[in-house]
């Protein structure tokens, strides 16, 4: 039984939930990618250069091109309500929120921030503040661990003035996850039939990264072979690839542009792609896998790329992270 002491710390905590994504710019022009990408690309976790190296190539190379032709692709996938990337994952925590609540009972403060761009994590914060959160189960959408985005996030709250955290690092395993992952990709294919290949994409990083101790290499295959076991797939009907490489240095391989090239060269006609690492549709996803490598699977002789949407706010990727929220609330 509880002693009076315990009673009363447990009367003290008031939970609250930080779902927490990576980012986006507030337009789809150069001025607003100037803003977002120097945000972005000036963290040491994203970019781990000595900052006597980096910095001047950023603002002096990077930062005077890139904006342009980044706001040109955001264009092309740009809603009338914004940003895809906003836009999902405002969805996913209005869902989340209303789960929660039909789980426990009660409503529980959530709020979304940004760990680049608006709504930012302070904002997140103290809207959670007003509210009289005293720990905070922190869900960052990325399944797989990964230093550039899970460890930064982590890293930036901490230096935040902020309650207890209680952070949920990756979930690239979860079987609610999977079963999410798997029950889309079976909808898709219902409704759409089966292409000849299934390409797992997910985000690369570069490979001395992962030398140096990061998991997220291990976890995005981890995902891909529990995705195609709950999909009964055999050896040859899927591939596992990484995609949006930046820079010169070599990242993950195989890239899931050349494969698509290799796949078209071959005689494969259409190929299905996922992006099991995002969580919610974004550039990455709509632009550069649904527009971008679907002219190029077209132009080295391929016909048809479908990609399959993301989880963003299906039912089963809400429970899925309600599972993961309330777990770590159990703690």
């Amino acid at each position: 039984m509880p002693t009076p002491t315990q009673q009363s710390s447990a009367a003290d905590q008031h939970p609250g939930v930080l779902v927490t994504n990576l980012g986006t710019p507030d337009a789809p022009t150069p001025a607003a990618l100037r803003r977002y990408l120097a945000e972005f690309l000036s963290d040491p976790w994203v970019v781990d250069l000595p900052r006597l190296i980096w910095l001047p190539l950023l603002y002096g190379l990077v930062l005077p091109l890139r904006p342009k032709r980044s706001a040109a692709a955001y264009a092309r996938i740009w809603r009338p309500a914004g940003s895809p990337l906003l836009m999902y994952s405002r969805a996913i925590a209005a869902a989340l929120r209303k789960e929660l609540e039909t789980r426990t009972g009660r409503g529980l403060p959530l709020a979304l921030g940004m760990r680049y761009g608006n709504p930012s994590l302070p904002e997140a914060l103290l809207e959670l503040a007003a509210e009289g959160v005293t720990r905070i189960v922190v869900l960052p959408l990325y399944p797989q661990y990964a230093r550039a985005t899970v460890g930064s996030t982590v890293a930036r709250l901490k230096c935040l003035a902020s309650p207890p955290l209680l952070c949920i690092e990756g979930y690239s395993n979860h079987p609610a996850y999977i079963n999410a992952l798997a029950a889309n990709v079976r909808d898709y294919w219902e409704k759409h039939g089966r292409g000849r290949r299934l390409l797992m994409s997910f985000h690369g990083i570069p490979k001395q990264v992962v030398r140096r101790g990061d998991p997220y290499a291990d976890q995005c295959a981890l995902t891909a072979r529990r995705l195609a076991s709950a999909l009964e797939l055999r050896e040859h009907d899927w591939q596992l690839t990484f995609q949006s490489r930046f820079g010169k240095a070599e990242w993950l391989t195989p890239y899931t542009d050349i494969t698509l090239q290799e796949l078209a060269a071959g005689g494969v006609k259409t190929v299905d792609v996922i992006c099991p690492g995002f969580a919610a549709d974004c550039l990455e996803t709509l632009e550069e896998i649904a527009l971008r490598y679907a002219e190029t699977f077209r132009a080295a002789g391929g016909e048809t790329l479908r990609y399959i949407p993301a989880l963003n706010d299906r039912p089963e990727h809400i429970q899925a992270l309600a599972d993961l929220v309330t777990a770590r609330l159990a703690d």
